[in-house]
């Protein structure tokens, strides 16, 4: 799955590259995985709900696609994080989709949001990672092109 994202990162970077070619471009696509299944941004309310509801009281993988490129340099990579929801009760599920509509979120959240601090059990992995972009391991990479 790690090469999905991958994937749509650089079609970002490629995409992004060709109107600044002396610049630096950095991009990234998140992914969720749910029992090898890729969920994507829901298209409405019922659909969020539905996502949400297949989250609750399970594992899912949070995988991040990260592209650097720099004139001939590329750098392209992943990050995986496991998230494991506790269970959440339709209230709850329906309180967040209706008050941060989450329709251009992953997996239908933000970890960063009320649904992280009430809905997420444990975090094995970056944390920014799940936010959307892992952030230590960027800085590292951009090392790499000095």
């Amino acid at each position: 799955m790690e090469e999905v994202a991958i994937y749509i990162a650089k079609q970002k970077a490629v995409a992004v590259a060709e109107s600044f070619p002396d610049s630096i471009v950095l991009t990234a696509d998140t992914i969720v995985v749910l029992n090898d299944r890729i969920i994507g941004k829901p298209k409405n309310r019922e659909e969020a709900i539905s996502i949400l509801s297949a989250l609750s009281g399970n594992q899912h993988t949070v995988i991040t696609g990260v592209c650097i490129m720099q004139k001939q340099k590329e750098i392209c990579f992943a990050d995986a994080t496991d998230v494991i929801f506790y269970q959440l009760s339709l209230e709850q599920i329906e309180f967040y989709v209706d008050k941060y509509k989450p329709f251009d979120k992953a997996g239908a959240y933000a970890i960063q949001e009320w649904i992280g601090v009430v809905g997420i059990k444990s975090v094995n992995g970056d944390f920014y990672n799940v936010m959307g972009l892992p952030v230590s391991r960027v800085v590292r990479e951009l090392e790499k092109l000095q």
